[in-house]
This record gives C-alpha cells, sequence and structure tokens, in this order.
C-alpha cells in the first residue's frame, strides 16, 4: 500500500471537491483493517451526503461508534441521491467485487485512519 502526503488529496478537499462536482449524493462506503500485507474488509454502509460540511473528525467518530477495529476507509459515490434500494443493490456488489480483489478499492477514493489518500498495490509472493 502507499500512502499520499500531498495536501490536495486529503478527505476534507476531497469531499469538497465531489460536492462541487455534482451536489448532493449518495456514496457507498466500505470501512477496512489495514494489515500488513493484508486489507479486511470489516463494515460497509451507504450515506447520502448533502452539503459539504461533514468533515474527517466527524467521519472518524461515526466510524469508531460502528465498533469495527478499522483503520482505512474507501468512498465510492454515485451520482446523485439514489434511493435507498438502489444503493444497497450496489453496495452488495461493490462488496462482492472487493472481497474477489481488494484492488478495487482503487476504484474509489480510499484514505487511511489519517484522512490520507491510499492506494491498493499488488504484493508478489515467491
Amino acid at each position: 500500500m502507499s500512502i499520499s502526503e500531498d495536501r490536495p488529496n486529503r478527505f476534507n478537499d476531497w469531499l469538497r471537491a465531489e460536492f462541487s462536482a455534482q451536489g448532493d449524493f449518495t456514496v457507498l462506503l466500505i470501512l477496512v483493517e489495514i494489515g500488513e500485507p493484508s486489507v479486511t474488509p470489516v463494515r460497509s454502509t451507504f450515506l447520502n451526503v448533502i452539503g459539504d460540511e461533514v468533515r474527517w473528525k466527524d467521519m472518524v467518530e461515526l466510524f469508531d461508534r460502528s465498533g469495527a477495529a478499522w483503520n482505512g476507509a474507501a468512498f465510492f459515490p454515485l451520482e446523485g441521491l439514489v434511493p435507498s434500494q438502489a444503493a444497497r443493490l450496489h453496495l452488495r456488489e461493490l462488496e462482492e467485487r472487493v472481497r474477489e480483489d481488494r484492488r478495487v478499492l482503487n476504484e474509489g477514493h480510499f484514505f487511511d485512519a489519517s484522512g490520507r489518500r491510499m492506494t491498493i498495490e499488488e504484493v508478489m509472493r515467491h
């Protein structure tokens, strides 16, 4: 895995830019536990983003209340606000894809527990 320290890649900046680009939207969310060299999905949900006032510290508080041991989160924005039933279907499909290949997390916006961008890299085994 790699982490970007660039300020523009932080969660708060991403959320403001995403909201600016499309207004209110639904986002699929997968919490993961990052080990060496593994990434394990631990929880998933979807959220409706209405406005851009939410900050990373708010998300961390929400994630911590889930009771899951997590240190990474991947966000997958959908176009506009999506009805709950459709969001659940999209989420189940995404969960299956992530179970099959963790690199799918790179298709979203993947952040570590500090709100820094991350990417999954393939590990070569000998």
